[in-house]
């Protein structure tokens, strides 16, 4: 496995506290990196820092916490992320699935908010300080699962009809990847990419946090022992953040650092379009154009 250098670069991890946004950042930070780790939990994100700096040997792994059930949060966070001197890499890592519907104070629907709108917000208030950076990259967490869902339902992007666990999650994905296609249109020419991934099925506190129950987490636990790791998980998204052989490509979908066509669905730019604009009036966030 090639090791390209990270001396000198900075790097943002979101939802980093554990399973594979940790092991990201754990495995940056032994590179050199100057790592922030950004998540909810302030007592668990200090503890997650403190345990990377310790294993990777970087004492350059700093904390700032964001919650992305409140798009105010996010915006405090990105203020605080613009004030660094410069964002290399932004990898949104961040995200969760629910089995029962609720909504965020922001009054959306929150597996919709925390996994498509708390990113899109965040990477596009960022947006005009990662172009200061010659090379940056912007890698977004995807998933597989974006092919469970069918298209978007524009008329229903809150799942106020109809709330299937499985598919609002899938489709959230679906938006992660039609988010990286449109991004990558506006910051073309930018010198910026920006990239998707499906990390794979890895074993990890996902949904542990009272964010699903039941029949689920029973299935994750019989599972368990079949998943690969959060090291081996992060894998891809490391590959995208340093490794030359992707400085030039943009807009793509890889799964075990390899291109992939993703879902049909997945590859609809009028769709992509019309996410942004939906996306833009519900947060207020800058459209880019």
């Amino acid at each position: 496995m090639s090791t390209p250098d990270m001396q000198g670069k900075t790097v943002v991890v979101t939802g980093s506290n554990s399973g594979i946004g940790k092991a990201c950042a754990a495995e940056l930070a032994r590179r050199g990196a100057h790592v922030v780790m950004t998540a909810r939990d302030p007592k668990r994100a200090e503890a997650a820092r403190d345990d990377v700096r310790r294993t990777s040997g970087n004492g350059h792994v700093d904390l700032m916490l964001g919650d992305y059930a409140s798009l105010a949060s996010v915006r405090a966070l990105a203020a605080q992320l613009a004030e660094l001197p410069k964002i290399d890499v932004l990898i949104n890592n961040a995200g969760l699935m629910q089995s029962v519907r609720s909504e965020t104070g922001d009054g959306f629907e929150t597996t919709f908010q925390v996994n498509h709108l708390a990113p899109f917000l965040l990477t596009t208030l960022l947006a005009t300080k990662i172009r200061q950076t010659p090379g940056a990259r912007i890698v977004n967490v995807a998933s597989d699962a974006h092919k469970s869902g069918g298209a978007l339902d524009f008329d229903d992007l809150q799942s106020k009809r109809s709330y299937m666990s499985f598919r609002v999650y899938g489709r959230s994905k679906l938006a992660n990847i039609l988010f990286t296609r449109e991004l990558a249109r506006r910051l073309d020419g930018s010198g910026v990419t920006a990239n998707c991934l499906h990390p794979g099925v890895v074993a990890t506190g996902f949904g542990a946090d009272g964010d699903t129950g039941g029949l689920f987490q029973l299935g994750m636990k019989i599972a368990r022992p079949f998943m690969m790791t959060p090291e081996k998980g992060a894998d891809t998204m490391v590959y995208l953040a340093t490794s030359p052989d992707v400085a030039q490509t943009t807009g793509a979908y890889f799964v075990k650092r390899r291109e992939k066509t993703p879902s049909r669905h997945a590859r609809d730019d009028a769709a992509a379009r019309r996410l942004w604009d939906e996306s833009v009036r519900m947060t207020g966030a800058p459209a880019l154009d």
